[in-house]
């Protein structure tokens, strides 16, 4: 049975978890598609890497696009205006590596003190927690504007090229520097996170995978020039997630926040 929300259900009822600690990601069924045949696209919302599926409308999603050997594919007719779709289906016409990227539209949530500065410490963001001590704030809610920004890799064709090293021009992003669907397993795996365009220091960034029914979760912190590096102990789906957040320049919001994720497919070779 397809388990699946519209947004504008998941905004009602699953909100405040959303924001409190839960991931968002971008999955593709398959991650190995043959050229010529569809990979559908789905996004979840969870903890642990284990979630329910939301489904595409407009009122959500704000960007997906398609790159794939130097050229870039506007998917974002593919999503509905109305009644949310639970799949966007896609078809690899040449082989190679196929990036797809989603950004949200921005949405907004308020937690109280202690929920919001216990996420505050769970997602690393202990730069915010000082900064609410210091102004004398951290007994008060946390008011918070957040937004999606996630990739899926594919590997079409049973082939790779250069296109995993793109860059979409995410606000959040987290950029591979070794190509990790064409891997091997153990191989330490190098990434660079960028916000705004420049290389982001000190962030927390979780790998996380599902294993004989448990959930691995492999914890890093990014160098003072953006990178990072996992050792990747299994083959199979790999998310890397992690969040930034700054001050808001706003009157409805305190804190603009930004969940960047990274999922692809590490092959069993």
């Amino acid at each position: 049975m397809l388990r699946w929300k519209s947004f504008l259900t998941i905004a009602v009822l699953a909100l405040p978890a959303i924001a409190n600690a839960h991931e968002f990601w971008l999955r593709a069924e398959p991650f190995s598609p043959p050229v010529g045949t569809s990979s559908r696209l789905q996004m979840y919302v969870g903890e642990y890497f284990e979630g329910d599926q939301v489904g595409f409308v407009t009122s959500h999603a704000a960007k997906l696009q398609h790159y794939f050997g130097g050229q870039m594919q506007d998917l974002i007719g593919l999503v509905p205006t109305t009644k949310a779709i639970g799949d966007v289906a896609i078809k690899p016409t040449r082989a190679g590596t196929h990036v797809i990227a989603f950004d949200s539209h921005p949405a907004s949530i308020t937690l109280e003190a202690g929920k919001f500065n216990a996420y505050l410490h769970d997602e690393g963001l202990g730069q915010v927690a000082a900064q609410r001590e210091q102004q004398g704030r951290a007994a008060m809610p946390g008011r918070e504007r957040f937004r999606r920004m996630t990739k899926t890799m594919l590997r079409a064709g049973g082939q790779s090229d250069r296109t995993f090293a793109i860059r979409t021009g995410q606000r959040l992003e987290l950029v591979p520097l070794i190509d990790p669907t064409a891997t091997q397993v153990g191989r330490a795996l190098q990434f660079k996170l960028f916000f705004d365009d420049k290389p982001l220091a000190g962030a927390l960034l979780r790998a996380w995978h599902r294993h004989a029914k448990q959930t691995i979760s492999i914890r890093a912190i990014s160098s003072e020039d953006g990178s990072v590096t996992f050792s990747l102990p299994y083959a199979g789906v790999w998310m890397i997630s992690t969040v930034h957040m700054i001050a808001a320049d706003s009157a409805e919001a305190d804190w603009d926040s930004f969940w960047g994720n990274l999922m692809f497919e590490v092959p069993d070779k």
